[in-house]
């Protein structure tokens, strides 16, 4: 198992096909449940690396509901947009959805599972990503992906102590 850090982001990678991805917050889990769900409060966190904007945040959780994120970059006209479909969502606890690149720049798709632990006022937010070959895990881990994980992160962040709620 190969282990990295990005700030508060620890990046792993576990059998061949996964990317682990775990993070605390100083906030309860219904808080940090209640930022990831609604899409007026993803576009405030969700943008990925400095630079960047998010101008689509499309939500319908359910379980054979959607979703639709697009960003682009305002210093350079580059666009990315990424959707997928909800297949189990347990409130405040995980939620697991198919994952597709408009423009994929891994082969094939993804699941991504998310969960959330709380201990002492503590959420762990543990995201798993499965790809569907080893190839694609390979890919994205070349990539400086954890980057814009850990600076949207760093906005949930900034986002949870706030009186948002």
């Amino acid at each position: 198992m190969v282990t990295r850090e990005t700030g508060k982001l620890k990046v792993a990678a576990v059998g061949d096909r996964d990317v682990v991805m775990t993070r605390e917050f100083n906030a309860p889990r219904p808080l940090v449940y209640k930022a990831f769900t609604p899409p007026e409060l993803g576009k405030r966190w969700l943008a990925g690396p400095e630079g960047w904007i998010m101008s689509v945040c499309e939500i319908d959780l359910q379980v054979g509901g959607s979703y639709r994120y697009e960003w682009f970059k305002a210093k350079t006209g580059e666009q990315m947009g990424m959707g997928g479909q909800y297949r189990e969502v347990v409130p405040n606890e995980r939620v697991v959805a198919t994952e597709k690149f408009d423009m994929s720049w891994y082969p094939g798709d993804a699941v991504v599972t998310t969960t959330l632990a709380e201990t002492g006022g503590i959420t762990t937010v543990e995201t798993t990503v499965t790809y569907s070959s080893k190839e694609a895990r390979e890919t994205v881990l070349q990539s400086p992906m954890e980057t814009g994980v850990e600076a949207s992160y760093g906005r949930l962040e900034q986002l949870l102590a706030t009186d948002f709620a």
